[in-house]
């Protein structure tokens, strides 16, 4: 069946990636998958990511890990908006992680620019500014470290537990927007 929302978490594939800050989008969609998805997660080339069919009560979403490295992201967005003649400013969520806002803060917006995120900017890149977006904070990079060392190591046992925390409160967040109630 066609989906009618794309839930579209940002991250970088592989294992030496996962539970790092930068893969903040690709915890969220895990956590959505709990509670939404059908399913196994399926690796699908043609869209260069792993996807996962869901639900949220009637309608059918799908759930999608762009497979692309971080700056390509807009590559497999592209492919499954065009794939499933999907409107992004009203059929898309992507989630991102976001180093300009506190560590748990979230933040939905139905559309705006990339800021410093080259996943968002990759995306932004191929459709344009007008698509909701949901930004996971994890806080700002020490004044002693890169930027791209610190979002690409792991979380600390602390951090990861404020991630999970805030990650709760994503699936009402997708459900009222899904639903119209939002």
């Amino acid at each position: 069946m066609k989906p009618q929302i794309l839930l579209i978490g940002l991250g970088n594939p592989g294992q030496s990636y996962e539970r790092t800050r930068h893969n903040a989008g690709f915890i969220a969609i895990d956590r959505l998958s709990e509670t939404f998805g059908e399913g196994e997660w399926k690796p699908e080339q043609k869209f260069s990511a792993e996807i996962q069919d869901g639900r949220i009560i009637t309608i059918p979403i799908l759930l999608v890990k762009p497979q692309t490295y971080m700056n390509l992201s807009g590559e497999a967005v592209t492919k499954l908006v065009r794939f499933y003649k999907i409107d992004p400013a009203t059929q898309c969520i992507v989630f991102s992680d976001d180093v300009d806002l506190p560590l748990g803060t979230i933040r939905f917006r139905t559309k705006g620019g990339p800021g410093t995120h080259n996943g968002m900017k990759s995306i932004v890149d191929s459709l344009g500014e007008g698509f909701p977006r949901l930004r996971i904070g994890i806080g700002p990079q020490p004044k002693d470290r890169d930027l791209a060392t610190w979002v690409l190591n792991k979380l600390s046992a602390e951090e990861a537990r404020a991630l999970h925390e805030a990650m709760d409160q994503i699936p009402e967040i997708v459900r009222k927007f899904v639903l119209g109630e939002a």
